[in-house]
């Protein structure tokens, strides 16, 4: 019977010991499988950074100056009006003043009535300019693509040439 107890007390030592020696084994390495994070993505090991990663917010654009506006759409402008290099000239200083002035006008939030009287009177001083400076065909098609859109007066370009295209072809 001492036997047995003693073998007992043995086991109970044996079985401790590897319950103390598991424990440190699974707290450090995982499951097994690489630890801290290695292998398939399970283990219990350090997965994350301990230092707060910081937000970075996306910086809101600044808004395009009038300059930039127009020296973006005068290629296209020019392109369906068909206009040299003088009058492309004296359209974007034009546009390029008048642009500002909207720019100013909005800077100021006034009320609608007022706004839409400001952008009015902006128009009609605009119109006045471009009739005095650019000849009477140009500025009746530079008013056709303001009604238009850029976009679709190439497109009536595009087509008009294809048509005299097929009537030289033909004679």
């Amino acid at each position: 019977m001492n036997n047995t107890i003693k073998l007992n007390r043995f086991n109970v030592i044996i079985m401790t010991l590897f319950l103390f020696i598991g424990a440190e084994v699974y707290s450090q390495y995982g499951y097994g499988n690489g630890g801290y994070g290695y292998g398939r993505g399970y283990g219990y090991g350090r997965q994350r950074s301990a230092i707060p990663q910081a937000q970075v917010t996306p910086k809101e654009e600044a808004p395009k100056t009038a300059e930039e506006l127009v020296d973006g759409e005068m290629p296209s402008i020019t392109e369906a009006l068909q206009l040299n290099d003088f009058e492309s000239a004296v359209l974007s200083s034009i546009l390029k003043k008048f642009v500002q002035e909207r720019i100013e006008a909005r800077i100021l939030k006034l009320p609608p009535e007022k706004m839409r009287e400001v952008y009015e009177n902006i128009t009609l001083r605009q119109d006045e300019e471009l009739k005095a400076s650019l000849p009477l065909e140009k500025y009746e098609a530079f008013v056709e693509l303001q009604k238009n859109g850029v976009a679709k007066t190439l497109k009536k370009k595009k087509k008009q040439k294809k048509k005299r295209q097929k009537k030289k072809n033909k004679n």
